[in-house]
C-alpha cells in the first residue's frame, strides 16, 4: 500500500464536500493517520459536522453520531447492561462510542459528567460498564465539534479532556467564490449523501502503521522538547503544554512527511503544526489575557526564541533513504 496515495485519495474525496478548505481537510486526515482525536471549534454553519461525516465515509470506517445535549447521560454514550429474562443474566448493549469513527456533535453543550464519558475511550481505547471493559474497534477516532465557549448554554471542556485531542481545528468562513460554489453544488442535494469510500478500514490501520515508520532525528525531537519547555516557562503562560503535546507534534510531523512524500520529519513540519497541536493545551495567565495576547502569539514567540536544527537531520534521513 502506498501511504501517500491512500492519504491523498481520502483528502480529495473529502474536498468534494468541504470546498476551499484544503489545509483544514489535510489536518483532519492527518489526525486520522495518527490515530488521534480531532476537536473542531467554530461558529455554526461552517461545515464542522459535514467534515466529520465525509471523513468517516471516505475512510470506509463504521460511523456513529452522538448529539450532546444538557440531559445526555454517560450511559447514553458508553452503553448499558440490560437484564435478559430468557438467559437470566445481564447483557451489554453497546453505546454509540463503540464505533470506528464517532462524531460527538456540539460536545460542549453537554454537562461535564456526560463529557467525561469519552475520557476512557479516547485514552485507553475501551469503555468500562459495570466493572467490565469493552474494547473500541480499530481504528478508533473521536471527532468532536463545539461552538465557541462564550456562546450561551455551553460548558467549557476540562483541561484533561482538551489534552486528549490531537488537534484543535478551526474551519472559518469560505471565500466569496467558494461560497458560490457551495450554493451551486448543493442546489439539488448535499454531496455527502453520495460520497463513496475510497479505502477500507484496514487501509486506515495500515496508514497509521506507516506513520510510525517515518524517521525523526534526535535533533528534531530535542527541538520539540525545547518548544514544550518554552511554553511552560513563558511569562504569559499559566499552564504550558503537556508531554502528550510532544508526542502529538512528533506524530503529526511524521504524518506531514508522508503527505509531502518524505520519509523523514523536518523542523518546518514542527513549526507549521505547533499551533494546531499545542494551542488547546495551554492556558494563559490573567495578565496575558488582559493584554489581549493569544496562544498563537505565545507559541510564535516561543518558536522565535529557539534555535532551529540544521542540516544534520536532513542529511541523516537522506542517508537512511539512500541506504534503503
Amino acid at each position: 500500500m502506498d501511504a501517500r496515495e491512500t492519504a491523498q485519495r481520502i483528502i480529495e474525496n473529502v474536498e468534494r464536500v468541504i470546498i476551499g478548505k484544503r489545509s483544514a481537510v489535510e489536518l483532519a486526515v492527518m489526525t486520522l493517520m495518527c490515530g488521534g482525536h480531532l476537536l473542531i471549534e467554530d461558529v455554526p454553519g461552517v461545515g464542522k459536522t459535514m467534515l466529520a461525516r465525509s471523513l468517516a465515509r471516505s475512510s470506509g470506517c463504521s460511523f456513529n453520531r452522538i448529539q450532546f445535549t444538557p440531559d445526555l447521560l454517560p450511559s447514553d454514550v458508553t452503553g448499558v447492561s440490560v437484564y435478559n429474562q430468557q438467559t437470566s443474566g445481564f447483557e451489554f448493549r453497546a453505546g454509540p462510542v463503540l464505533s470506528q469513527v464517532v462524531l460527538a456533535d456540539e460536545i460542549n453543550r453537554a454537562t461535564p459528567k456526560a463529557q467525561s464519558a469519552l475520557l476512557e475511550a479516547m485514552e485507553e481505547k475501551q469503555v468500562t460498564v459495570d466493572g467490565i471493559s469493552h474494547k473500541t474497534p480499530q481504528p478508533f477516532m473521536v471527532m468532536a465539534t463545539q461552538n465557541p465557549i462564550e456562546y450561551e448554554g455551553t460548558f467549557p471542556l476540562p483541561e484533561a479532556q482538551l489534552d486528549r485531542f490531537l488537534i484543535r481545528l478551526e474551519i472559518g468562513y469560505p471565500s466569496t467564490q467558494d461560497e458560490r460554489s457551495i450554493m451551486q453544488q448543493q442546489r439539488d442535494g448535499h454531496p455527502v449523501g453520495t460520497l463513496e469510500p475510497v479505502c477500507e478500514a484496514s487501509d486506515v490501520h495500515a496508514l497509521q502503521s506507516a506513520v510510525g515508520e517515518i524517521y525523526i532525528d534526535v535533533l528534531v525531537q530535542e527541538y520539540i522538547v525545547n518548544l514544550m519547555n518554552a511554553t511552560r516557562q513563558h511569562d504569559a503562560v499559566y499552564l504550558g503544554a503537556s508531554p502528550r503535546g510532544s508526542l502529538a507534534l512528533q506524530r503529526l510531523g511524521q504524518a506531514k512527511a508522508i503527505l509531502d512524500g518524505r520519509n523523514f520529519v523536518l523542523p518546518d513540519d514542527v513549526k507549521g503544526l505547533a499551533y494546531s497541536a499545542l494551542g488547546h493545551r495551554m492556558i494563559l495567565n490573567a495578565q496575558a489575557r488582559v493584554k489581549g495576547l493569544t496562544t498563537a502569539q505565545v507559541i510564535e514567540d516561543c518558536l522565535g526564541r529557539l534555535t532551529v536544527p540544521g542540516v544534520r537531520a536532513d542529511a541523516r534521513a537522506s542517508g537512511r533513504a539512500a541506504a534503503g
